[in-house]
């Protein structure tokens, strides 16, 4: 799978999942019990045996599932060159291969240890019998959960481009609000100040082709950082001595990736309601740690809650930053705002992925 917004794979866009993880091979097994469990209660008619049936079919299940979990994990990059039926058809024929050869191995040992053994209590007596009931339920399984992989993957793969879709939305709102600010401020420098009117248009195409570029790229933190910065100076140039951010965040590691902007919204979110309000200057405090594994950062600006209040777009912002984090990061990333009587933040945490 992928990590974060990463161009996908052929092997990214397979339905079927990679075997190959501690995870999958946990659920794997816990499904090969569940399934050892079902068929012994539904083939015995009293509990005399019923744990000594379940302890053989479990073996059985276990020697089945985890043979066909490593044999679809050393496939699964050449699977996933093929059309999707032509595919499920390869996917189908290894996995019964599978279990034609384990069933024949089981048999076989049987034999060779069949004096050893009560015959027909451990290992089967027809062997006809006993390689076609395993090749019968094994495409019958088969069949059930390629479609239940089927359905997830494109169920999960739907949701990614409707995030995708309201990302890509979002930055066509953000840029003609970075182009008006931005060229009413060179406006007024050109005319006070050329220099500063110069670099001013040095800034903004740093910020546009940040704004440009793909939603789904990840960047380095160090990176998303400087394009904030130059934000900043942007704004700077507009409210002068109004606009206060304090920096702390010498302990993030600047290889870390992110999802490309996602602290710049911040910093405009508490310039605009946080400073641009305020008749006297406003302070923004930019914090960030390391903790483990985990990066925190956190926006903190002085706001009353009802100019919070009357800003949908604030709320728009939250939740895109939110969405791009849970798609990059999964679960362990969150975005979480604060509001006092005075102040409001926003604190995102998210892995340390370098």
């Amino acid at each position: 799978m992928t990590t974060g917004f990463d161009k996908p794979t052929a092997q990214d866009r397979f339905y079927l999942p990679d075997l190959c993880t501690p995870a999958a091979v946990l659920r794997v097994v816990l499904i090969a019990e569940l399934a050892a469990m079902a068929l012994t209660l539904a083939r015995q008619p009293a509990w005399n045996l019923f744990f000594t049936d379940l302890a053989k079919t479990s073996l059985l299940m276990l020697w089945l599932v985890l043979t066909s979990a490593a044999t679809l994990c050393a496939l699964r990059r050449h699977l996933a060159r093929f059309s999707l039926p032509t595919s499920s058809l390869l996917t189908a024929g290894a996995v019964l291969t599978v279990v034609w050869l384990v069933s024949e191995g089981v048999y076989w040992l049987g034999r060779f240890y069949e004096d050893l053994v009560v015959p027909g209590v451990w290992f089967p007596g027809d062997r006809g019998f006993f390689i076609t009931r395993n090749l019968v339920l094994g495409a019958i399984l088969i069949a059930i959960l390629l479609r239940y992989f089927y359905v997830t993957h494109e169920w999960r793969r739907n949701v990614e481009e409707q995030a995708a879709s309201r990302i890509n939305a979002l930055q066509a709102r953000i840029r003609p609000h970075f182009l008006f600010n931005s060229m009413n401020t060179i406006a007024e420098l050109t005319r006070q100040d050329p220099a500063a009117a110069e670099a001013a248009v040095e800034d903004l195409s740093d910020l546009f082709r940040a704004s440009l570029s793909d939603a789904k790229d990840m960047v380095r933190l160090e990176e998303e950082m400087e394009i904030t910065r130059v934000y900043e100076r942007m704004e700077r140039q507009r409210l002068g001595e109004r606009l206060q951010v304090e920096w702390d965040t010498d302990q993030l590691p600047g290889d870390a990736h992110v999802p490309g902007l996602t602290l710049q919204p911040l910093l405009e979110n508490a310039i605009n309601h946080g400073v641009e309000p305020l008749p006297e200057p406003g302070a923004i405090e930019v914090k960030g740690l390391r903790k483990g594994d985990m990066l925190y950062l956190s926006v903190r600006n002085a706001l009353p809650v009802h100019q919070l209040r009357k800003e949908p777009g604030n709320r728009i912002a939250m939740d895109n930053i939110r969405e791009r984090l849970r798609l990059a990061f999964g679960p362990r990333a969150r975005l979480s705002t604060a509001i006092d009587a005075t102040h409001y933040q926003v604190s995102l945490a998210f892995p340390y992925r370098p």
